[in-house]
């Protein structure tokens, strides 16, 4: 089984050689981890992958190969709790779900704290106390349209308002191959050349004239490099539903470091608030703070945004409103800082424009963008740079 996950991660372009396979045998044999796949992932990614930049492609390899496994092969195996959780789980009926009461914000929160101070124990598949399986508005992998997530994995409703647990996610892998050429010309309209830097390329037609004008004596000059002068400032946002997004992200991604000399990306989920980050396995140790952002990039960088504004309404427009954490301004007045310091800006969703109407942070990220939201499509892809080309913008 092992020699076939050797060969899948081989063809999943991942450069392992023989040598790092055998030195993961030699720490199987040596018991350096138990027979949990997360202590055999652990192990693996040590011995097998030399470069950070290859971790996220060797986690979907790792995770294509080994999906659904709980153990290392080999040994006695329990059922995970998981899959129990997972058996517990209610299928309501659609009326079921309408008959749910949306508590709203600050009676969601004071129920919260009202279950942490009077709950003793574990619970499952009720209807009011924090646990798994029911229609609790606390808890997880059940249903309640308007609940705050509390451990556990999503039930796959995304209907949770904040979710009470460390999560992770990963970066874009900006080496992935683009499946058209197409974005690369649509990102090329988005140019303005100049000369900047030192005179190390030869200027061809002013060395000939330079000769010409001196009898025929070589006179060679030199000229800088020319670069497409634009500047970009890029926010990606990852995790959660965007998830679904992931490859043409990463193509975007990928088309836009190859585009523009003067590229700056970072990172957030959902909504901007005080803090993003550059690399999502150290988010938490390696915070920026937006305000660290604005002030270093002027305003002459062309900001955009690429996320699919779909969160609930919450951590858009309240003061702690963020998924994870308690943030002290609402997301909609960092957007507005952000669209304050850079008057060229879009935001680019890759979900299809026909659906934009029917979700409440859609409209409202909508408006406060003033319309400038365009879908991750070619046609979209053009109209936000036409909008970013306009003149009195620079």
């Amino acid at each position: 089984m092992l020699i076939d996950f050797f060969l899948h991660l081989r063809s999943a372009r991942l450069p392992v050689s023989t040598n790092e396979f055998l030195t993961l045998l030699e720490g199987l044999q040596a018991r350096v981890c138990d027979h949990s796949i997360d202590e055999f992932y652990v192990l693996a990614r040590a011995c097998l992958v030399k470069d950070e930049t290859l971790y996220d492609r060797f986690d979907r390899a790792f995770g294509s190969y080994f999906e659904g496994v709980a153990e290392v092969p080999g040994t006695d195996r329990g059922i995970p709790e998981e899959w129990l959780r997972a058996l517990a789980r209610r299928h309501l009926s659609p009326e079921q779900k309408a008959a749910l009461e949306k508590l709203g914000w600050d009676r969601l929160m004071e129920e919260l704290a009202k279950r942490l101070a009077e709950q003793k124990g574990r619970h499952q598949g009720g209807s009011k106390w924090i646990g798994s399986g029911g229609t609790s508005p606390f808890g997880n992998s059940g249903y309640h349209p308007e609940g705050i997530r509390i451990g556990g994995e999503s039930a796959g409703n995304r209907t949770a308002v904040k979710v009470w647990q460390r999560r992770e996610y990963r970066n874009l892998d900006d080496s992935v191959e683009l499946g058209t050429r197409n974005i690369k010309v649509a990102l090329r309209r988005l140019r303005r050349f100049a000369r900047e830097g030192a005179a190390d390329e030869l200027d061809l037609d002013g060395t000939i004239a330079a000769t010409a004008r001196n009898a025929g004596w070589l006179d060679l000059l030199m000229r800088p490099e020319r670069h497409n002068a634009v500047k970009v400032l890029m926010f990606f946002d990852v995790g959660g539903s965007m998830e679904d997004h992931v490859k043409v992200c990463e193509e975007l991604f990928s088309a836009s470091r190859s585009e523009f000399k003067h590229l700056e990306y970072f990172y957030f989920h959902n909504c901007i608030y005080d803090w993003v980050w550059r690399d999502s396995s150290r988010r938490h140790s390696e915070r920026i703070p937006t305000l660290d952002v604005i002030h270093k990039y002027p305003s002459d960088y062309k900001l955009v945004m690429v996320g699919d504004a779909t969160m609930s309404p919450y951590e858009i427009l309240h003061q702690r409103g963020a998924l994870e954490y308690l943030n002290d301004e609402s997301g909609a007045v960092w957007l507005r800082r952000l669209l304050d310091a850079y008057p060229a800006a879009a935001w680019l969703n890759p979900e299809p424009e026909r659906s934009w109407e029917y979700r409440h942070s859609i409209r409202v990220i909508h408006d406060i963008f003033g319309g400038r939201m365009y879908p991750l499509t070619l046609d979209g892809l053009g109209r936000a740079i036409r909008e970013l080309s306009k003149k009195g913008l620079y």
